[in-house]
């Protein structure tokens, strides 16, 4: 006779502890249930681990789920709820033949909400929402937070499997959780005859660990004395506590309580035997079902021990009856023996929920990898070239997996970046990015109609007033992008320059022009100014915009004046990740980009980032991960290189990291637009970074790459990132973000605060308290007259005149000679010019750059003024002290009167140049002024010449 079919005979249902979708198609699964009389079936994350990494069975579904965008998360939570259907509609014959006793599934809530109630309810009941079968339990761990989840999940009629159980204390706390969960059901007029429970009962577990500690005494004896008693114990632990737990489950079910619920027609939490493989080779492989047979049990059984047990197995009736008080007498022997089984099942249940959470990131992993390789070239790729770039990576990855880092991101832990209290409400409201395009695909229907509004009216310019992060998102799009054929051309305007807001005045004509105001906190200064001056040309709200957090100044301005619409920002974003919210869609949709086809796009990557993904697997974790560690490792020049296709995004990314890691005297330097060299001009302090587009031909990629396989082949880290198309941009947008602040996590710093930042705001306003009757500026305090000559005139503070002092100045080239000759390699230069980025100035000042990192072997940077304080600034300040910096300033040859103000941009410009002066000198770093005459292309060529390399 068939011997699974006589373990049923004897009352005990015999599940099998297996999925895979093979055993359903093939219909194995079927002819079990026909020909062995099996009557359930059990699935955990190694379970399904072993199901869709290692074999093929999933392929299609797995290729399908990716092609439709699904995350990694979503594509599992597909692939295994139709299993789990299609099992339990094979079984669905024998839980109605038994009148709902058996035909049961069981999934399983993700391992990660072990210790959370309120998602292991939430997640159990999505799921049995998603299955929607009736034969399907829900399998909830039983911790100390899970039993109130089974208490509610019961009470709302799921049924519920509840596993990882070792001890008989818990398993009692188990089946009063069970009841409480009827009896809540009962009051709320539920049926309690409806639903079904069990508790899974891990025994082999047991005996591997107790086995363990008793291996060690043994190895501790002196002599033969007590040998034969320790040996004697080993193996008996785990059958001893599955009789005891069957002890208990006969008492209760006697007691009056469970009685009075029994009356209401209720079904008994049965208990199930799982982990009854045989892990010691030394005992008889289907010892764990042969002992443990019972009336109203259950053994889930693993597929080798089941084809065991069908081979050669003895059924005999209530095995687990026999021997109740030697099973007792052994434990009492191993507590006496200092072998403690509350300290055992404690340990196990860690364990045993640490084993699935490894299993179910595995499975995750896997399946992230294999989404990967369906997206192919959809989902932006990067390739690490360079011999040490990877050495510490995988252990750090495997680190941060192990602390939860990617879920505690996504569940917006502030203690991620501070460990304040004070700091955490605003870390805590400042990482609504992590959903920003999910929600704004749901709510884009008006940026969307933004775009034909404007071409019925026949807008022709678009002019986004910003600074900062409001406004670089958009201006990068655009730079790359391009003007859009039959769109509104976009100017942005982030600079407060008169110079820069006449051109820009110039191309428009203000009767076609749609103004765009982009501020988070409503109170930025420049954009203030700006506001004014073109409101008091213009007066007409129906040609204004404004896109800024709700309830600020400027929105109530904005309504009052009668502006066209207010877009609003999450206010729990910050605006150095504002790239991918109303910031930076709202003008991409005027200048006629598909910001519905940008979003989606972008959530391929933002799949790819989720909390589920292992660090290992997580395109954001693992790159701000390498750039962290690298930067740790003295490696903290983040040179960003691309083809020209993609210049612009080394703007965007240069704020972003520069903003977010550069404080607490740490931070990851960015180096954008610097001239690409040979080996010998870098010291060991760079990573680069190269950014292309797939289409790019060799005549805009060979002399980059060619440059780049020199230095990855000396040593230096080359990251490799390739984008299909210009709208794979968003997706770079995210994963770098996610790299960013996994960087900062990793250095110790918040990333969404910006101290230094307020406070040059603060000392500007304080330097437009001095301005003289004639409307100039007074000088800023602390300048001292190092050099003049008729092209230059060079201004130091107090740490860059000790270092010149003493010193026969005769050119700026002795200057910087003496500032520079004996600076570490690892420092850097900073060049700020306060004067319009046109073409010209711009060629002139990467010349310079190129001739001080060809001079002196230094890593230089280019910000222009005053916006570079909303980006750069913050880390000049608050990053490394090693930073040589210099101002470029110039007089206006045209200036602007600010309305009601009583000043001109100019001067407000003077005043940020004075603001960002003594912010430096007040941190001792070290910075030059060179004022230009007002031949600017001389005084550039003077200083291009005086650079020059003999």
């Amino acid at each position: 006779m068939n011997r699974i079919r006589q373990i049923g005979e004897l009352g005990q249902s015999i599940w099998y502890d297996d999925i895979q979708r093979r055993m359903i198609w093939t219909g194995d699964l079927h002819r079990r249930v026909q020909e062995d009389g099996l009557k359930g079936v059990t699935s955990n994350p190694a379970i399904f681990e072993a199901a869709i990494a290692r074999s093929d069975d999933y392929h299609g579904a797995l290729a399908a789920a990716a092609r439709n965008g699904a995350s990694a998360l979503e594509t599992y939570e597909t692939i295994a709820v139709e299993d789990i259907q299609w099992a339990c509609d094979v079984l669905h014959s024998v839980h109605v033949e038994t009148q709902g006793r058996d035909g049961f599934v069981s999934l399983e809530v993700s391992p990660h909400h072990a210790h959370d109630t309120r998602a292991t309810i939430e997640e159990g009941a999505r799921l049995w929402t998603m299955v929607d079968r009736p034969n399907l339990m829900i399998k909830v761990p039983a911790t100390p937070e899970g039993l109130p989840a089974i208490e509610r999940l019961i009470t709302e009629g799921v049924n519920v499997n509840v596993t990882l159980l070792f001890s008989v204390e818990r398993y009692r706390a188990v089946f009063e959780a069970f009841m409480a969960g009827l009896e809540a059901r009962a009051t709320r007029s539920g049926d309690v005859r409806t639903v079904a429970s069990v508790a899974s009962f891990f025994v082999s577990r047991i005996d591997t660990m107790v086995d363990g500690l008793l291996t060690q005494r043994l190895a501790q004896l002196s002599s033969n004395s007590g040998r034969q008693q320790i040996e004697r114990l080993m193996g008996q632990a785990g059958i001893a506590s599955a009789k005891l737990a069957y002890e208990a489950y006969e008492s209760m079910v006697l007691g009056a309580r469970w009685k009075a619920l029994a009356a209401q027609g209720a079904q008994a939490q049965r208990l199930l035997y799982g982990s009854t493989s045989t892990k010691n080779p030394a005992y008889r492989d289907v010892r764990y079902v042969e002992a443990l047979i019972g009336p109203d049990t259950v053994n889930t059984v693993p597929a080798a021990t089941y084809e065991a047990f069908k081979d050669h197995g003895e059924a005999r009736p209530a095995t687990l009856k026999i021997g109740l008080d030697e099973a007792k007498e052994a434990l009492a022997a191993l507590e006496k023996l200092g072998v403690s089984m509350n300290t055992v099942t404690d340990r196990l249940l860690q364990e045993g929920v640490a084993i699935f959470v490894d299993a179910f990131d595995r499975l995750i992993g896997s399946v992230e990898q294999r989404r990967r390789a369906v997206l192919g070239p959809r989902l932006v790729s990067m390739r690490t070239d360079g011999p040490d770039a990877l050495r510490t990576l995988d252990a750090h990855l495997e680190r941060l997996r192990k602390a939860r880092f990617g879920r505690r991101l996504w569940a917006k832990d502030p203690t991620l970046f501070s460990g304040q209290p004070d700091d955490h409400d605003r870390i805590g409201q400042s990482m609504g990015w992590l959903t920003s395009v999910d929600s704004l695909l749901d709510q884009a229907d008006p940026i969307v109609d933004l775009y034909d509004e404007l071409d019925e009216e026949g807008i022709e310019h678009v002019v986004l007033i910003g600074i900062g992060g409001s406004s670089i998102s958009a201006d990068v799009l655009h730079k790359i992008f391009e003007d859009q054929p039959g769109s509104p051309r976009l100017h942005v305007l982030d600079s407060i320059v008169p110079a820069q807001i006449l051109a820009v005045e110039a191309a428009i004509e203000l009767d076609t022009t749609l103004f765009i105001l982009a501020s988070k906190n409503g109170t930025t200064p420049e954009v203030a100014a700006l506001d004014d001056y073109f409101w008091n040309k213009v007066q007409s709200g129906d040609q204004f915009i404004a896109i800024t957090d709700p309830g600020t100044p400027l929105e109530d301005s904005a309504v009052e004046r009668g502006f066209r619409a207010v877009f609003s920002g999450d206010a729990e974003t910050t605006e150095s990740y504002a790239a991918l919210s109303c910031f930076g869609m709202v003008p991409a949709s005027a200048m006629g980009i598909d910001v519905v086809r940008f979003l989606t796009r972008t959530r391929l990557m933002v799949g790819s980032c989720e909390h589920a993904v292992p660090p290992a697997e997580n395109a954001g974790i693992r790159l701000g991960t390498l750039l962290g560690d690298l930067a740790l490792s003295g490696r903290d020049k983040i040179t960003l290189v691309s083809t020209p296709s993609l210049a612009a995004l080394g703007e965007w990314l240069e704020q972003l990291i520069a903003e977010s890691t550069g404080k607490a005297g740490r931070g990851i330097i960015p180096i954008d637009g610097e001239p690409l060299s040979t080996p010998d001009l870098y010291g060991v302090d760079r990573v680069f970074v190269y950014f292309k587009l797939a289409g790019d031909g060799a005549d805009k990629t060979a002399e980059i790459e060619r440059k780049l396989s020199a230095l990855s082949s000396v040593g230096h880290p080359v990251l490799n990132i390739v984008l299909d198309d210009v709208y794979d941009l968003g997706q770079e947008m995210f994963r770098w973000q996610v790299a960013t602040v996994t960087a900062a996590h990793i250095l110790g710093v918040n990333p969404f605060s910006r101290p230094n930042v307020e406070e040059t705001n603060a000392l500007t306003q304080k330097r437009l308290n001095h301005i003289e009757p004639d409307g100039t500026l007074a000088p800023a305090p602390g300048e001292r007259l190092v050099f003049e000559d008729e092209a230059l005139t060079v201004f130091a503070n107090e740490e860059a005149w000790e270092q010149i002092k003493g010193v026969s100045v005769k050119s700026i080239a002795d200057v910087f000679d003496k500032i520079l000759e004996n600076a570490p390699a690892t420092e850097y230069v900073a060049l700020m010019a306060y004067i319009a980025p046109d073409d010209e100035v711009t060629t002139h000042l990467s010349a310079v750059r190129d001739r001080l990192r060809t001079r002196f072997r230094s890593a230089t940077t280019l910000g222009f003024g005053p916006k570079l304080l909303h980006s750069t600034g913050q880390l000049h300040k608050g990053g490394p002290a090693t930073g040589v910096f210099i101002q470029i300033t110039a007089d206006d040859a045209e200036d602007i009167e600010i309305p009601s103000r009583g000043y001109t941009f100019g001067t407000l410009k003077r005043a940020q140049e004075q603001a960002d002066f003594m912010a430096l000198s007040q941190r001792q770093r070290p910075i030059l002024r060179i004022h230009l005459s007002q031949d600017s292309t001389r005084s550039l060529t003077a200083l291009k010449a005086a650079l020059a390399v003999a």
